[in-house]
């Protein structure tokens, strides 16, 4: 009976580690200090986060609705990995105190558009969740209702 707000609960939780590590970029996005690597700071270097479904795969969900079984069990945040095919942005700055010899910084990897679309996306889907989440507490609400 609660499998389906677990389920929608499981998602809530992704959503809001990824609106969460979103945060974490935009709040980054000039940081050139993140990591000292070999005696040398290294920049910040974006982040995003992995879901995968809790069990199972695509195929297994599928043969499982085929024969009518309740399948699914919602969804995991698998790990969050640094961005490292996106290339750093160089900077002219010569009077920054990270500037190289030629004048140049190497700024963190962050783009600011591509941080607010992932952002809209999360926000929407975690509402998108919460009505789900909302209807499957009134038809259960209903149903108790009918009972008495």
């Amino acid at each position: 009976m609660f499998n389906g707000m677990n389920i929608t609960a499981s998602a809530l939780t992704a959503q809001r580690l990824r609106m969460d590590v979103v945060s974490s970029n935009m709040a980054n996005a000039e940081s050139t200090r993140a990591k000292l690597v070999d005696g040398e700071w290294q920049p910040y270097q974006r982040k995003s986060v992995v879901m995968q479904p809790k069990e199972g795969s695509f195929s297994t969900f599928l043969q499982a609705a085929a024969n009518r079984q309740e399948a699914g069990g919602g969804v995991k945040v698998t790990r969050i990995v640094e961005d490292t095919e996106t290339p750093n942005k160089l900077v002219y700055d010569p009077e920054h105190p990270d500037a190289n010899e030629e004048g140049y910084v190497n700024m963190p990897n962050v783009d600011p558009l591509r941080e607010m679309v992932d952002l809209m996306s999360a926000t929407r889907s975690y509402e998108a969740n919460v009505t789900v989440f909302n209807a499957s507490k009134a038809m259960m609400t209903k149903a108790l209702e009918i009972g008495k």
